[in-house]
């Protein structure tokens, strides 16, 4: 009877290896995607058309969100920009990788207060979300520096763009 226990957690054990082995690593987690490349200055990449797509931000239809440049990127599935727009960060910024949308909400009450809507959810850092979000009364100043905040802002008009292209598992790509 021992010995008929012992196969069977080792089975159940080599079994729930190979599920969680095989669960694909796309919501919310970065991908060991070499595609995006990191930069190391704050300047924009091209400095004639600074609101340029970045070279090597990936492939297909896509989100690009640089957080050096603090810049968005709407990219469809035929490598075109659809917009581009500037955002202004959290005061928590996602790894570069890839990511995919995992969460929406119209409208909710921010980390900080402020009432947001077209709330696109696609990392956790520390527990925090990272998101894309308007304020309703139009805001888009700096966070408070000193509060864990994942909430990229945009103006409502950007953020009704990022609403309607960023649906659940679209791909988001972050950049340096």
């Amino acid at each position: 009877m021992a010995g008929l226990t012992v196969a069977a957690v080792a089975a159940v054990g080599f079994l729930a290896y190979q599920a969680s082995a095989s669960v694909p690593d796309t919501l919310g987690r970065p991908q060991a995607d070499a595609s995006p490349k990191s930069a190391t200055s704050k300047a924009p990449r091209d400095k004639k058309n600074p609101a340029a797509l970045p070279a090597q931000s990936g492939r297909g239809e896509r989100v690009v969100y640089s957080t050096d440049d603090d810049r968005v990127w709407l990219v469809g599935a035929d490598n075109k920009v659809r917009r581009t727009f500037k955002v202004t960060p959290g005061t928590l910024d996602p790894a570069a990788g890839t990511y995919a949308v995992t969460s929406r909400a119209r409208a909710v009450s921010g980390s900080d207060g402020a009432q947001i809507e077209h709330v696109v959810r696609f990392h956790l850092v520390d527990g925090i979300a990272i998101g894309f979000s308007a304020a309703v009364n139009g805001s888009t100043e700096a966070p408070d520096p000193t509060k864990k905040l994942g909430g990229i802002r945009e103006t409502r008009a950007d953020g009704d763009a990022m609403w309607s292209f960023a649906t659940i598992g679209v791909k988001v790509v972050v950049i340096r």
